[in-house]
């Protein structure tokens, strides 16, 4: 049987994000898990216009190949880590957009969250995504990582530094799905480590 697809999607499109790092770091250890196989699909590159669909997602009738593109490429994904910022308290815009342009390809699956941020590590946005993926009939998982004043754990090489303290236990990130396409449900277990100060 084939490991299911876990899709790590880059959030930020803005330029000298953090975001690419915080992904890279995520996804050596996703990777290392060996319990999926890992995708990285950045926001930046799938470069979606504000949504420009006549007819609603939940239809499936699009119209632009780039709304088909990403259906694809959606499709593909068993469960989503939204690798993300937060911006006045919530969601970056190109995020909500990349959401909502669909609606059949997000249903019934896993979805867990890599926040970042200022003093809040993220949690605000995080809190505010949750509303809007209970509308699509997606499930997220209970815990995430949080990581707050992000900049002291990039080094000048871009490269990304957690310390666990002894006392934090990993987290265990769980990511169960049964996808859209009608395959039987497929799980798999992430154990990732608590950044300090975050749950």
């Amino acid at each position: 049987m084939s490991q299911p697809v876990l899709q790590v999607v880059i959030a930020s499109t803005r330029p000298g994000r953090v975001g690419g790092h915080v992904a890279d770091w995520f996804v050596e250890r996703a990777r290392v898990h060996g319990g999926f196989e890992v995708e990285v699909v950045d926001l930046a590159e799938v470069d979606l216009p504000l949504l420009d669909e006549p007819n609603h997602p939940r239809l499936h009738h699009y119209t632009k190949q780039h709304t088909l593109r990403w259906s694809e490429t959606i499709s593909r994904g068993d469960a989503y880590v939204f690798v993300m910022p937060e911006y006045n308290y919530g969601i970056n815009a190109a995020l909500k957009n990349a959401i909502d342009y669909l609606f059949v390809e997000w249903q019934d699956k896993a979805v867990s969250f890599v926040s970042y941020g200022g003093v809040s590590g993220g949690l605000r946005a995080v809190q505010m995504l949750k509303q809007v993926i209970s509308a699509l009939k997606m499930v997220p998982t209970q815990d995430a990582v949080v990581l707050p004043f992000v900049r002291q754990y990039i080094d000048e090489a871009g490269g990304m530094s957690v310390r666990v303290p002894s006392r934090s236990r990993p987290r265990r990130c769980s990511t169960s799905s049964r996808g859209s396409r009608g395959r039987s449900a497929r799980s798999a277990r992430l154990d990732l480590p608590a950044a300090p100060g975050g749950r």
